[in-house]
């Protein structure tokens, strides 16, 4: 063991900690980050805050790889320590039954508390990742097998809240550029045609079409996102005008990231799934 490893008891430590806040944080209870940190910092080997936080950004990494949902204020990060994974899939396995009822309300509430404020929504995108741990040694073991961030993207009413939101972005945007007749012939494509491979035709400033596809989460700007073959194949077909829509924080104050062109020039893709035929 390197000198600054962390041991299995810091790491099971630090894993506990992490879930209390978790729990606070699935079902809408207040709880204070900086309140954990002192009560756990000194149970730990003299971890610097920033060790801490990062420790607790790669427990949300294992989650995400998981499939699982993470504490919002912890961005995921992949370079962690093979004991951090083990002991993560050790204590959901051994939580199994209180977790997934917790995961279940995650992936099924669709309400909005907050007011949002179209000129304060935009933000910048996340950086695009170029590589993280080998998604194979993951998948070796699964203590729970349901998806729940890919189960709360096909959430219908957040979809539909999220398409929404946008339709009336766009609106907000085109007014706002002094564009009130191109705001009027804004089109909810995917609320009659869900194959259309977007869900939203707006309007460019110049009057040119922006294909626009939605993707709506309660978690971070860093969530993984899924998308169609269809989609895929429609965003290399209109590159130009193809728009990605990311809502995240949406539950608590929606923030938005736009990016333009197919889904190969802005994120990484992964298969997870494969047809047979005979």
């Amino acid at each position: 063991m390197a000198l600054n490893d962390w041991t299995i008891q810091e790491v099971e430590l630090i894993i506990a900690d992490y879930f209390a806040m978790l729990n606070d944080e699935l079902l809408n209870k207040v709880y204070s980050k900086t309140f954990h940190r002192k009560a756990l910092s000194p149970l730990l080997n003299n971890r610097s805050e920033g060790s801490i936080e990062f420790k607790h950004q790669n427990i949300s990494g294992v989650l995400v790889r998981q499939g699982l949902p993470y504490i919002r204020g912890y961005k995921p990060r992949f370079n962690y320590q093979q004991i951090l994974e083990e002991r993560t899939l050790e204590y959901i396995s051994n939580k199994r039954k209180s977790l997934v009822p917790k995961f279940e309300f995650f992936a099924e509430n669709a309400e909005v508390t907050n007011a949002v404020d179209f000129a304060k929504i935009i933000s910048e995108a996340p950086e695009k990742i170029e590589s993280v741990n080998d998604p194979q040694a993951v998948y070796k073991r699964r203590p729970i097998k349901i998806n729940y961030i890919e189960r709360e993207q096909k959430n219908v009413a957040l979809g539909l809240k999220g398409e929404e939101l946008i339709i009336e972005y766009e609106r907000w945007r085109l007014i706002n550029e002094g564009k009130d007749s191109l705001a009027s012939r804004i089109e909810w494509v995917s609320k009659n045609d869900d194959g259309a491979g977007f869900d939203i035709l707006s309007k460019n400033k110049n009057g040119t079409d922006r294909y626009i596809e939605v993707k709506t989460t309660k978690l971070s700007k860093e969530t993984p996102f899924y998308f169609s073959k269809n989609e895929y194949e429609f965003s290399k077909e209109k590159t130009e005008s193809y728009h990605l829509y990311r809502l995240y924080n949406f539950s608590e104050s929606p923030k938005l990231f736009l990016l333009n062109g197919d889904f190969d020039s802005f994120c990484k893709k992964e298969a997870i799934q494969y047809k047979g035929y005979f």
